[in-house]
């Protein structure tokens, strides 16, 4: 006996299922028509609230389909039972439930610009508020020699600096060449800027474009990509697609390691 499909629409007009997914606690999602993107703080009846990287909430309609996860439309429930809590940090660390940040040492980490420092926040936040480790930025690395001075590294307070590009022969290798405290150390990632750290198929594309000498190579990616040529936007997207470790490359992995173990050593 044929089954009669109450559903008169036909099958090639008919939306294709999405997942469902429970909207525990800690769940980073986009909004699908604002593109706000955050972690699941609460969720409620019809409802959940998201917070972003700034602390700013939005609530948000359990509405089918509202919603990205990792790049994908899904459509958020509300969890059946209790939220779990998550047993790693982003970095792939132990997570330690109810920890308090630590004073903040008087070690630093230094990375060159804003999006290089969130990035390391987005995925070892956790890690450096336990251990109390600042980040901070400085908007280049051409008075590097000064500010390691001004900063008057010591055994119990040393300073690790993180540098785009450093391969032989750039100016970026030059100038840490100068740095020969033993209470600092300067370590590099080969990549022209920390955007392209970030996997290409954590963002769906291929592979980052090679944009020719001389011109700004983050115009030239947005441009590459077909991307509007807003940088700001471009980055708060690629940003957005990092979830933990990894979607980073281990050329940008180990080099953090590395710094947070310098400046945390005994």
């Amino acid at each position: 006996m044929r089954s009669y499909d109450p559903d008169l629409t036909p099958a090639w007009k008919r939306s294709a299922p999405v997942p469902e997914v429970p909207a525990d606690r800690d769940l980073v999602v986009e909004e699908v028509t604002t593109g706000f993107c955050g972690a699941v703080i609460r969720c409620e009846a019809g409802t959940v609230t998201l917070e972003d990287r700034f602390g700013k909430h939005r609530v948000f309609p359990l509405d089918p389909r509202g919603f990205l996860l990792e790049g994908r439309v899904v459509t958020l429930v509300r969890p059946s039972a209790a939220p779990t809590r998550p047993t790693r940090t982003a970095s792939g660390s132990v997570a330690v439930p109810g920890a308090r940040a630590r004073v903040a040492r008087a070690g630093r980490i230094y990375v060159e610009g804003r999006h290089d420092a969130e990035l390391v926040e987005r995925v070892w936040g956790d890690d450096l508020r336990i251990e109390g480790v600042v980040v901070e930025y400085l908007e280049g690395v051409d008075d590097l020699p000064a500010i390691v001075a001004e900063f008057a590294p010591a055994p119990d307070a040393r300073l690790g600096v993180l540098v785009d590009h450093l391969v032989p022969g750039s100016k970026e290798s030059r100038i840490a060449a100068q740095v020969t405290s033993p209470h600092v150390l300067v370590v590099g990632h080969p990549y022209i800027d920390v955007w392209e750290a970030v996997k290409p198929s954590s963002l769906g594309i291929p592979s980052w474009p090679r944009i020719p000498r001389g011109q700004d190579w983050k115009t030239g990616v947005c441009e590459a990509l077909g991307w509007p040529e807003n940088t700001g936007a471009a980055w708060q997207h690629i940003l957005s697609r990092v979830t933990s470790y990894k979607d980073l490359e281990p050329a940008l992995l180990g080099r953090v390691e590395e710094l947070i173990d310098f400046v945390t050593a005994p």
